[in-house]
């Protein structure tokens, strides 16, 4: 009596079951569409190592990749956050609302980086920074929709502060721009100065973009430390290397080491006035055979070499699309885990992995800007000295992470 049933149950399990199973394994792409969104400083101070350069970059990556990903077109979209926290919120905060946003990179200062990333993690959307330095971003306000793809600041501090010391550079003061990325980078290198023996005779802090940075090197220069760090980025610490040029920083017997410099900056600054100077680097264009072919092609379309950021921009980008692939899905929290599964090993990075914090962990270099006699043919500027593991360079998760297993 129970024959028929049976049979009909299956026989209806038999024509369900392949549609179950195409179900689960067809691709869940929202809208139809994945659509990144680089978000950066399109015509102010940090417009040159970001802005269209970082556009760029995204928009190599998704040609490279093939222009869709599981069936579906990839699209990227510019903003212009004019380095304000504000501005970049109600951006990020539209685009993942109305436009629909899967993914936005970039977004240069911190202050503007950790506005976004507050928003990516309410909104439950993924953020890439690569311009973004605090350490915080990865420590106290990690997000498990948040990565940090290029440096911190205690990454550099690492590479240049304490490799300075061993040098003999023992006795710091510091020009620190006067925001949270500023002050993040002389905390974590004022932290590695003492540690490896020297002293911070003391610091300024001038607010960013200040035109005129003669009184703050001066005062510096009256410190009479072996060191003067610039904890900064793009334009005050060109500024403060090209004014310590001309006040007869490096004659009078005193050194700058920029925290953070990047190779528009010694572009601009040309080799006379940056010549010495070490510094700490996530990529440099002319490492090997494979950063110099991307390089090349990147600097076809721009016109310059790609800064790290930029370069950055690029490797997370194709690391994003290849575990949506992988996924089959574009849901952040599946593509995040997919992007943890597999080691970051491209032209940018070298035995690159990214931790539960949010931290992409690669190697680094330390490098020393030649003198114009050393350098034979255009954008060659850097002699590197040594490599630091990304273990070494970014050091353990801060337990301050809530997603750090305790």
């Amino acid at each position: 009596m129970f024959a028929k049933p049976l049979a009909a149950a299956m026989m209806t399990a038999a024509w369900l079951s392949p549609s179950a199973a195409f179900a689960q394994a067809s691709p869940q792409i929202s809208d139809d569409i994945v659509k990144i969104g680089v978000l950066t400083d399109m015509n102010g101070p940090a417009s040159t190592p970001t802005g269209q350069g970082s556009v760029t970059a995204a928009q190599m990556a998704v040609e490279d990749f093939g222009g869709s990903v599981l069936g579906k077109p990839i699209s990227v979209i510019v903003g212009d956050h004019q380095l304000k926290p504000d501005i970049g919120a109600a951006l990020a905060r539209r685009w993942y609302d109305v436009e629909q946003v899967d993914l936005i990179v970039d977004v240069p200062v911190s202050a503007v980086g950790l506005a976004v990333q507050n928003i990516a993690g309410e909104k439950k959307r993924m953020f890439i920074t690569h311009s973004t330095g605090a350490a915080d971003f990865h420590g106290k306000f990690c997000s498990p929709y948040a990565m940090q793809w290029v440096f911190d600041t205690r990454a550099l501090a690492v590479g240049t502060a304490q490799e300075v010391v061993k040098r003999g550079g023992d006795s710091w003061f510091f020009i620190t721009d006067d925001y949270a990325f500023g002050q993040s980078l002389e905390r974590d290198a004022a932290a590695v100065v003492t540690k490896s023996g020297g002293k911070v005779l003391g610091a300024v802090r001038p607010p960013f973009a200040t035109p005129d940075l003669s009184s703050f090197v001066l005062q510096a220069q009256a410190s009479k430390a072996k060191i003067i760090g610039i904890a900064g980025g793009p334009p005050n610490n060109i500024n403060a290397i090209k004014t310590g040029a001309e006040f007869g920083v490096f004659k009078g017997g005193q050194q700058m080491a920029a925290l953070l410099a990047l190779i528009t900056d010694i572009h601009s600054l040309g080799l006379p006035a940056a010549q010495g100077l070490l510094l700490t680097t996530s990529f440099y264009w002319d490492m090997d055979d494979k950063t110099r072919e991307w390089s090349k092609r990147y600097f076809a379309k721009m016109n310059r070499m790609p800064t790290m950021w930029q370069a950055g921009v690029y490797s997370s980008t194709m690391h994003y699309l290849q575990a949506i692939k992988n996924a089959g899905t574009d849901e952040p929290l599946k593509v995040a885990a997919k992007m943890r599964e597999k080691p970051v090993e491209d032209f940018f990075s070298r035995n690159g992995r990214l931790r539960e914090d949010g931290l992409m962990v690669h190697d680094l270099m330390l490098v020393q800007v030649k003198s114009p006699e050393e350098s034979k043919y255009p954008w060659d500027y850097y002699k590197i000295l040594t490599r630091i593991s990304g273990d070494e360079a970014f050091g353990p998760p801060d337990p301050a992470c809530p997603l750090i297993k305790k």
